[in-house]
């Protein structure tokens, strides 16, 4: 059994200070061995009532942790490299030029400066955008 001094506190919850998602739910006192587990001071307390909660409080996703407290939350997606985004692109491009030799055509000028802008981006030359260029409507002649 744990010594209570270092968990004075029954349950608790971590949580990743950086994107603040609990990342684990601790009957402290239960415990044969805390060794990984975080300090009382880098968790929070869950009441008897909160941690009994299986159903609606207690999960293993969807809570995190807002001025100490344990909250509904969903963590800001994690954005994609600008790069990432035009490699996938340049896939979709890979499939319209099959087509398009396929079928006897070529790509439209709207096309042509649509994946010179990908290349840049994707070779580094182009650092200064932000987003994709749109898809043209027109792809093929």
């Amino acid at each position: 059994m744990i010594e209570r001094k270092e968990y004075p506190d029954r349950y608790y919850a971590s949580y990743d200070k950086t994107n603040y998602v609990v990342t684990g739910w601790y009957d402290t006192w239960e415990m044969s061995s805390v060794t990984n587990v975080p300090s009382a001071g880098d968790m929070v307390v869950v009441t008897p009532a909160q941690w009994n909660d299986t159903t609606s409080f207690r999960l293993p996703t969807g809570k995190g942790v807002i001025g100490s407290k344990i909250v509904d939350y969903t963590p800001p997606a994690t954005p994609i490299p600008l790069t990432t985004q035009a490699e996938t692109a340049m896939t979709w491009v890979q499939d319209q030029a099959t087509m398009a030799s396929a079928m006897g055509e070529t790509f439209t000028a709207d096309m042509k400066a649509y994946v010179a802008t990908l290349r840049a981006i994707i070779s580094g030359d182009d650092s200064t955008s932000t987003e994709l260029p749109e898809r043209p409507n027109d792809i093929m002649v």
